[in-house]
């Protein structure tokens, strides 16, 4: 037993340098705060029978008043875990550099994407991508009768109004370009799903063109190095350009990006294009 005890003071003694030698805790560190860019919302949304997210973020560039009424620019694909932050970042940068007015964003939260960016389609292969297909009308519905009276209500607007999506978002604003022109001023696709039912909607394009060129807005097209995409946006731009009188309408091919490249070098370029800012005023 005394064996045993002499070992165990023996652990101890050789022990307390090591434990001395510890170094003391360190202060306890300051809490960590949240990191607000903007506000969100929500919609109970009778139009789509469910509650959308929406974001919004207003720029702050030197010399703006703070209530000062903003023209808006709506995105779909506009929740944190999607678009929203990037093209945020790019309505701040070029807002406050001068290459951009200032626009107020407001992005909507997904919650069944395919069904709310598509119409209806025949395809087979196109009913096969997700449970339910078709619902851009009502999504649509939901952006006119909804959400934008909720935006007036909430912020200080101008009635100056646009729209941009990628892929399949792109092709609801083409839809929307080509059913209802005037709900929108300006309307930015990137890489639209053309190829959608077959791409019956290019091929009854030429139809609608009449409405759109009365509306006069401003459309904005870019297309990555996906062949198919390329060609079919090109074919639109070439078939807005031609209409008589020509609405104003920007085509931006860029071979070096792919489908999941295109998005914010093409919003850059299309924020810049329909959107500059005014020259200074001259001292």
């Amino acid at each position: 037993m005394r064996l045993i005890v002499l070992s165990l003071l023996l652990s101890a003694i050789s022990a307390a340098p090591l434990m001395a030698a510890e170094p003391a805790p360190s202060a306890q560190a300051a809490a960590a705060t949240p990191l607000v860019i903007g506000e969100t919302f929500t919609i109970e949304s009778k139009a789509l029978g469910e509650t959308r997210r929406i974001n919004v973020y207003r720029p702050q560039p030197w010399g703006l008043d703070p209530k000062a009424p903003l023209p808006v620019l709506y995105m779909a694909d506009g929740g944190i875990g999607e678009d929203f932050l990037h093209v945020a970042g790019l309505v701040q940068v070029l807002s406050g550099n001068g290459s951009m007015r200032p626009f107020l964003l407001v992005g909507i939260e997904n919650t069944e994407r395919r069904r709310d960016m598509t119409g209806p389609s025949s395809d087979p292969q196109d009913q096969k991508i997700a449970p339910r297909i078709g619902g851009s009308a009502a999504y649509r519905s939901f952006l006119r009768d909804e959400l934008m009276p909720q935006v007036r209500q909430r912020y200080p607007t101008t009635d100056e109004r646009a729209l941009i999506g990628e892929s399949l978002a792109g092709l609801f604003v083409v839809e929307t370009l080509l059913q209802e022109p005037t709900l929108f001023n300006s309307y930015i696709a990137l890489d639209p799903s053309l190829w959608w039912n077959r791409g019956a909607m290019l091929a009854a394009a030429a139809k609608q063109l009449p409405a759109v060129t009365r509306a006069q807005p401003r459309v904005f097209l870019a297309s990555s190095g996906q062949p198919e995409l390329a060609a079919s946006a090109a074919q639109l731009a070439t078939l807005l350009q031609q209409a008589s009188p020509s609405p104003l309408v920007k085509y931006l091919p860029l071979p070096e990006e792919t489908h999941a490249t295109i998005y914010h070098p093409a919003a850059l370029q299309a924020l810049r294009t329909l959107f500059p800012a005014p020259p200074p005023a001259s001292p």
